[in-house]
């Protein structure tokens, strides 16, 4: 009982936020940077042409960097702080330059989708930013969450960044700038619309964390001004909450409806002599799976089966279109090779991709691992003053500095009074080489003197 009280003392200390917030420092913060003009506007011009470059190419790692480029967050904090605090002005402001970023982001990459030379067949980049899910409005409000609460804090650390990358607002700008440049207006609306619902996320974790943090609230020069201005702020509270909460709410139930017809699809590859070669989701709609069988005709028996096999997984009869091939007008054999053959290797690429992943990290994992039984044996063969060893690994921490932390293996021998500093020095520096590591703690214990060499 006693631990459990210990425990729950620690916890609450934990997450104690006395002493670590500074609201006035945010609030300054977040209303000088929800400006974009002069330097902040060009920045965010060459970060989204970088971007651009990033998703034309497939390539996540410029994308992360243009993101850490890209002055975004501000004006999205702006609305979010200014909806806390009842300030309109400052929402207006804060308004006006998310349009202006808008504006300047879908210009610059609308002018480089236009001119650039380069093209995909299969730009994954760009579809991946089409189509918002769960997890995208997850972590936008997470995101927000981490980020009112960097801006907040009085010691500044490296989090802004990483809401940055997390929340990814940069990337369907651009994908929306691919669109309008393409003609695809599917890319323009969807990559838009995710863009959006980032945003509002962003904005009710600000909202809601102003709030808990007890930012100032705007006092009014009279009366009637404040209650018309808090009015006004209720509405518009209700009219961002309440789309997000709706937004919310349909998209777990696409993800809902994709998880189970993604199961239903595993588990179900072939009814007789017909296989399921092919599927699709359409959320139009309603949520719909759209299955292609190819083989001999399916019969109202196998039908049944499909529906009865599909109601297992949670899906109902409404919701499955079955074209079977023989009674399909617009598919010819070619097509039908084509489609069976473009599945197999999809699913191939993303095996390959995955057995990739995993040996890159079982590579890491032996690069790192310390040989102890033979590096035990060499050093007993070079210092025969040395009776044991310890090896670890760890983190070197600067109490100065707590942001910096640096991998360390520590070196721990027993040795007797032959062992010098001299071999101290010798021993370190061999370890250094032997381990390929620059940071290498060697500490000494004394012998152990028996009870009889004490007499």
């Amino acid at each position: 009982m006693n631990l459990f009280r210990y425990l729950i003392r620690q916890l609450k200390t934990s997450i104690n936020l006395t002493g670590y917030i500074d609201t006035e420092g945010a609030e300054r913060a977040i209303r000088n940077n929800i400006f974009f003009r002069g330097p902040n506007a060009w920045i965010l011009a060459i970060a989204t042409i970088i971007a651009s470059v990033g998703l034309n190419v497939n390539s996540t790692a410029v994308v992360i960097g243009a993101m850490l480029v890209s002055p975004l967050m501000g004006p999205i904090f702006g609305l979010g702080l200014g909806l806390g605090v009842n300030d309109m002005q400052l929402m207006k402001s804060s308004g006006k330059n998310l349009l202006v970023m808008v504006i300047i982001s879908l210009t610059a990459s609308f002018l480089y989708f236009l001119i650039t030379p380069l093209s995909l067949i299969n730009p994954t980049e760009l579809l991946a930013r089409t189509n918002p899910t769960i997890y995208d409005v997850l972590i936008a409000l997470f995101g927000g969450f981490a980020g009112i609460f960097e801006q907040s804090r009085k010691e500044k650390g490296t989090v802004f960044a990483g809401v940055a990358i997390a929340t990814a607002l940069m990337p369907p700008l651009c994908t929306a700038g691919f669109g309008l440049a393409s003609g695809n207006m599917s890319y323009f609306f969807g990559a838009l619309y995710l863009f959006f619902i980032n945003c509002l996320f962003i904005m009710l974790a600000t909202y809601v964390s102003v709030k808990y943090l007890k930012f100032r609230q705007t006092e009014f020069e009279d009366a009637a001004t404040g209650r018309k201005t808090k009015r006004i702020i209720s509405i518009l509270i209700i009219l961002f909450v309440v789309p997000s909460i709706w937004s919310a709410v349909i998209l777990i139930k696409h993800n809902n409806f994709e998880e189970k017809a993604s199961m239903f699809v595993e588990h179900s590859k072939s009814y007789g002599k017909s296989i399921l070669y092919d599927y699709k989701i359409d959320h139009t709609d309603g949520s719909v799976i759209e299955l292609f069988f190819a083989g001999e005709p399916l019969t109202d028996e196998v039908k049944a089966g499909v529906c009865s096999t599909a109601a297992r997984y949670g899906l109902k009869e409404e919701q499955l279109r079955i074209n079977d091939y023989s009674t399909t007008e617009n598919v010819n054999d070619i097509e039908l090779v084509k489609g069976i053959y473009e599945r197999m290797d999809s699913e191939i690429g993303e095996r390959d991709a995955e057995i990739h992943r995993l040996q890159t990290e079982l590579q890491l994992v032996k690069d790192h691992d310390i040989p102890y039984v033979q590096l035990t044996r060499e050093i007993a063969s070079n210092y025969p003053s040395i009776s044991e060893v310890h090896i670890a690994r760890g983190e070197r921490v600067m109490v100065d500095n707590t942001d910096s932390v640096s991998h360390s293996i520590i070196v721990v021998v027993r040795v007797d009074d032959q062992f010098d500093e001299v071999a101290h020095s010798k021993l370190e520096q061999w370890l250094k080489v032997r381990l390929e590591v620059a940071n290498v703690m060697l500490f000494r214990l004394p012998a152990i003197v028996s009870n009889e060499q004490a007499e």
